[in-house]
């Protein structure tokens, strides 16, 4: 039986590491061992590290269950660069293509077979599984499987289905970046972990640069074009709510002379294919997408990533944003919003509907989760909180190190004191408690935010004095002077920070939240975010840093070495279009930085550089070794030599 030693030694070997990184040792050693594993890892931690390892140590096929349909052939393609055989099945290849690939799998002579979950229903794929023995079932993307996730996928609810019919249970490991705990209860239940050894590393991408800017829409598209015309090198991402949106910003990036491919759902299959192969092959430097592009792409030098409108949770920005820094140097992730972008999210959900297996009560139950899950996206953009400490305290993260880098930190805003209406939301609370008494099952009664509006603003609506006599509580009519929308604002706010919370159920009621005591304490205080805030002159908009901000740019290498690194940069262009794969799979950007700070001139060195296996030192080894030794005998080695 292998080990962790066997599992370092292949690590070295295949992926040039000389280490794993936090959280993988012990989700690689429970699978060797034969137990089942969950591991929450952040985007660009190395997921897949912990079954691909396991791939080639274990006795039988490694079956991945991934929904990125998309980017399959370069996750093979990755894998092969990397001396793994590998192979996929999907929907783009011909019923032939699939029948080799699967034959090919079960005959041993190979370590892993990408699939999709719709596929594991399918005859051929069952057929497959009952005569081909599987020694270890990966469930990429595993937050789909969760209607409390953003990505819910009813395909994933099949595949506890697929693993009880197999004829020999496999050691069952699932991956994601992205759940809470409610959604790793529900991942473990509905996929059937058996006594998973849980990882959970820590949420915090310390190299990303988070920032908030509440603008309307023309100003938002300056802000862009600005900031995107002042990086033509550094590849990026921009993503819009809708397709409309999408594809007329894309029209304004191009007409300005920059390279901007469009990417969404709607588009025909080989445009939106030709669309990511152009970005991954740094063809475009600028993709503009809907959420329908990106998860668990692979490109690692992604710089930025803006986002256009508000996303519908804290799970989808956080998700979204960490594409961008995956090699782990500095990035920025800017959130430009509107309140149309709110009220753009919330017709979404009133229109959400897609799942046949859900009744129409169990729809609306799931539609209130999405509006209880953009309540939390809403407090991200209002809150005067670290933005990282937001981020990882919504995770459950609750020991939080110092900010690496935000614009609230930066103290990039202004504040308004609410502490008034908070109260007076906290008291309306009780009123309502008093007047409704409990409901069938002993919880106290309560209302929507809607109805606690209209009852602090003192409404004349005729519900308000024949339904329980609401107009007659203390609190109605105690904000008459306040603005509807400030009072939902803060209303939110206070969800947000657990003051409130927002019931489970068929209607999104308000009760008080954990820290609701704390509203009756004479020294309460509560500020929320004057959001309004100027993005010209000399900040980001004109593509500038914001004062503190960090750069997104890797950190400067020095005259000669960027000449180097220019040089290695253009070998490996030329290298992956002569094997047809994108560059980011040759070598990343840390690895070209490697070789120009260490400058090897022999195989050895060339192995010590981080992310260089031997089969990638027999691949490219010689080419790229005769440009540093080309360089270095022109006299650019910074040491004389």
């Amino acid at each position: 039986m292998a080990d962790m030693n066997d599992a370092r030694a292949a690590l070295k070997h295949y992926f040039g590491y000389d280490g794993f990184r936090p959280g993988q040792e012990p989700l690689i050693a429970a699978i060797l061992a034969g137990r089942d594993a969950l591991g929450v890892m952040p985007t660009g931690a190395g997921k897949s590290i912990c079954y691909q390892i396991p791939s080639v140590l274990l006795g039988g096929i490694t079956v991945v269950v991934s929904p990125l349909v998309s980017l399959m052939a370069d996750q093979v393609a990755a894998l092969e660069d990397n001396g793994i055989h590998a192979v996929y099945v999907n929907s783009t290849q011909s019923l032939d293509e699939q029948s080799a690939a699967l034959a090919e799998a079960a005959s041993g002579r190979c370590d892993a077979v990408y699939v999709a979950p719709e596929r594991l229903g399918t005859q051929q794929f069952t057929n497959f599984a009952a005569r081909t023995r599987i020694a270890l079932l990966a469930i990429d993307e595993a937050h789909c499987v969760s209607q409390w996730g953003q990505d819910f996928r009813p395909a994933y609810l099949g595949i506890g289905d697929f693993i009880a019919a197999l004829p020999y249970r496999p050691v069952v490991a699932a991956f994601t970046a992205t759940a809470t705990e409610r959604v790793r209860h529900d991942i473990i239940d509905l996929v059937g972990l058996r006594n998973p050894q849980v990882s959970v590393t820590g949420f915090d991408r310390p190299n990303l640069y988070f920032d908030v800017i509440k603008a309307v829409p023309s100003v938002k598209r300056q802000w862009i074009e600005r900031y995107v015309t002042a990086r033509p090198d550094e590849s990026g991402i921009i993503y819009c709510a809708t397709r409309k949106e999408t594809e007329a910003l894309a029209d304004d990036l191009r007409d300005r002379g920059i390279a901007a491919a469009c990417y969404h759902a709607g588009l025909p299959a080989e445009e939106r294919s030709q669309a990511q192969r152009d970005f991954v092959n740094d063809e475009v430097h600028v993709v503009v997408a809907t959420n329908a592009f990106g998860m668990g792409i692979d490109k690692s030098n992604v710089r930025y990533v803006v986002h256009h409108n508000m996303p519908d949770s804290i799970e989808a920005y956080y998700q979204e944003a960490g594409r961008a820094g995956r090699d782990g140097e500095p990035a920025r992730c800017t959130l430009l919003w509107s309140d149309g972008d709110i009220n753009t999210r919330r017709r979404f959900i009133d229109r959400e509907n897609d799942n046949e297996r859900l009744s129409d009560d169990e729809a609306e139950v799931i539609r209130n989760r999405r509006r209880v899950l953009l309540d939390v996206m809403i407090g991200y953009c209002r809150t005067t909180d670290c933005l990282h400490r937001y981020i990882t305290s919504y995770f459950g993260e609750t020991d939080a190190g110092p900010c690496s880098g935000c614009s609230n930190c930066d103290g990039e805003f202004e504040t308004i004191d609410v502490t008034r209406i908070a109260v007076a939301v906290s008291r309306c609370l009780h009123d309502i408690r008093e007047l409704l008494g409990t409901d069938r099952d002993g919880r106290p009664g309560c209302l929507g935010a809607g109805k606690i509006t209209q009852m602090l603003r003192g409404s004349d609506a005729q519900e308000m004095h024949d339904w329980r006599h609401l107009d007659s509580a203390d609190s109605y009519g105690a904000l008459e002077d306040v603005p509807a929308a400030r009072i939902r604002d803060v209303i939110s706010q206070m969800a947000s920070d657990g003051y409130l919370r927002i019931r489970d159920g068929k209607y999104p009621l308000v009760d008080y939240g954990e820290r609701a005591a704390e509203t009756a304490r004479t020294d309460f205080h509560m500020v929320i975010k004057q959001v309004e805030r100027p993005v010209s002159g000399g900040g980001p908009a004109s593509g500038g840093a914001s004062r503190g901000a960090r750069s997104a740019a890797p950190a400067e290498l020095s005259d000669a070495d960027a000449e180097l690194f220019e040089r290695l940069r253009g070998l490996r262009t030329e290298i992956a279009r002569e094997i047809g794969k994108p560059p980011y799979i040759v070598f990343s950007d840390k690895s070209l930085r490697g070789m120009c700070e260490l400058k090897p001139t022999d195989d050895a060195g060339f192995l010590a550089v981080n992310g260089v296996g031997q089969h990638k030192l027999e691949l490219y080894g010689e080419r790229f070794l005769a440009v540093i030794r080309e360089f270095a005998g022109a006299g650019f080695g910074g040491d004389g030599r």
